[in-house]
């Protein structure tokens, strides 16, 4: 596994107070950690603040008035600190081997400039 290489997660949500939490656990739970996670709250008007609050220092919560998913996307890529970025819904979750695989990819294929 290459751990050198440096990952950055959004999730962009938007009244998914639901469901966000499951997808961050998800996350948070990689046999290999990503290096930063940030959750775009694209204007949320549910319970969905009080929830990612509940995760502290875990994530980093960027906050903006509702603009749709792309904007919020788009937001948590500019926010973040490392070359790679992994996208995933708050609706959705990864399997908890994704980020070891996708590092272990990249470490064989360094020309790589997209993983699916």
């Amino acid at each position: 596994m290459s751990e050198h290489v440096h990952i950055s997660t959004v999730i962009p949500t938007y009244n998914r107070a639901d469901r966000v939490v499951e997808a961050i656990d998800s996350v948070l739970a990689q046999t290999s950690r990503c290096d930063e996670v940030i959750v775009v709250d694209d204007g949320s008007t549910d319970d969905t603040p009080r929830r990612l609050a509940m995760f502290g220092d875990a994530i980093r919560v960027v906050t903006q008035e509702n603009a749709g998913v792309a904007a919020a996307r788009n937001r948590g890529v500019a926010e973040a600190a490392h070359d790679w970025i992994a996208f995933l819904d708050s609706d959705d979750v990864w399997s908890p081997e994704r980020i070891e695989r996708q590092r272990t990819l990249l470490a064989r294929h360094p020309e790589a400039v997209l993983l699916a």
